[in-house]
């Protein structure tokens, strides 16, 4: 019998852990008060300031979701995924939100763990020279035919996706490049300041990061319009919660179809894509709500990517999809 009691108590104590963590995600942030998300660290879209606060666009969409389920943008917390441990918070589903690439859940395995949400940034693998050089396309870097010149050198970090989207750029072309390669991100902006090598590839916000510091030579640089690869930042969340993933996707819906400009045929701003879904528990007011408290996502873009950051990035293929844009979500057609 005292065998029996202590096997039953047992039971019901991991009766009661599996109950909890089976509740809904809505429930386990409104218990907690906060939405927990986080990615890599990319500038512009997740970096932690001196004060210890993450911004960027990653953030503020982190925070509209927030104002969403618990009516304030200030309740959240962000997380730098740094490590391949770091991850572990994606496995065992601790976060709420997950900003990552296909590249990023395939490295980590986690494609049996998140559900791929909407895009949130169209990132990509471009080609950095300086202001003075004549170079107008990546395709300009290729080795000449007549010349045996190693004007254009491009850097990179080896072994990184970047030298593989170059390897793949020239030989689609059948041309060959100048390589020069680094394992060190700080030796390699040195020698690109410098101009010891001619060329500097790297994901397109870190360019606009490094453009902003011209070393001891004062180096203007552009980067060139032409992206090696363009590929998706996503907004994911666990395979646990349908409704979590719904009203994850519907507020990023939300921040993109406001983007939409107003005609005489086409609702635009909030009433672009009006969503009533009382059965996730969202609340009419709720678009009105999260684009008072963060803005539409072109605002968004603008502040930490865009004309009011430092970055100064054109919004390219981050545009809006009637702004000539790759960006959209579902609107009143």
């Amino acid at each position: 019998m005292r065998f029996l009691l202590v096997l039953l108590t047992l039971v019901g104590v991991f009766g009661s852990i599996s109950a909890a963590r089976a509740g809904s995600v809505v429930e386990r942030v409104k218990a907690r008060g906060f939405v927990r998300c986080g990615s890599v660290e990319r500038p512009g879209l997740a970096r932690a300031t001196d004060h210890g606060r993450s911004t960027g666009l990653n953030v503020d969409i982190c925070r509209a979701i927030a104002t969403a389920v618990l009516r304030s943008p200030e309740r959240i917390e962000y997380h730098e995924y740094e490590t391949p441990k770091d991850f572990d918070a994606v496995r065992n589903q601790q976060d709420d939100v997950y900003f990552l690439t296909g590249s990023e859940i395939n490295e980590q395995k986690l494609a049996g763990k998140v559900v791929p949400g909407p895009t949130v940034f169209v990132e990509s693998h471009a080609v950095m020279v300086a202001s003075t050089s004549a170079a107008r396309r990546i395709a300009d870097l290729a080795k000449s035919n007549n010349k045996n010149t190693t004007k254009n050198t491009i850097c990179f970090i080896i072994g990184s996706s970047v030298e593989r989207s170059l390897e793949a750029y020239f030989s689609n072309l059948h041309r060959d490049w100048f390589r020069r390669a680094f394992s060190e991100d700080g030796e390699m902006i040195d020698t690109y300041n410098v101009q010891n090598c001619h060329a500097i590839a790297g994901e397109i916000t870190t360019l606009a990061t490094i453009r902003l510091d011209p070393g001891v030579n004062g180096l203007s640089s552009r980067i060139l319009r032409e992206p090696l690869v363009t590929f998706p930042v996503m907004a994911t969340t666990g395979t646990q919660d349908a409704q979590w993933s719904a009203i994850v996707a519907w507020t990023v819906n939300t921040l993109v179809s406001a983007q939409r400009p107003e005609t005489r045929w086409y609702a635009g701003g909030a009433g672009a894509m009006p969503i009533t879904a009382p059965e996730l528990g969202l609340d009419k007011d709720r678009q009105r709500r999260v684009l008072s408290a963060v803005g539409n996502y072109g605002n968004i873009f603008d502040r930490n990517l865009g004309k009011g950051s430092p970055l100064k990035l054109d919004p390219g293929a981050n545009a809006n999809q009637s702004l000539g844009g790759l960006l959209l979500s579902p609107f009143l057609e």
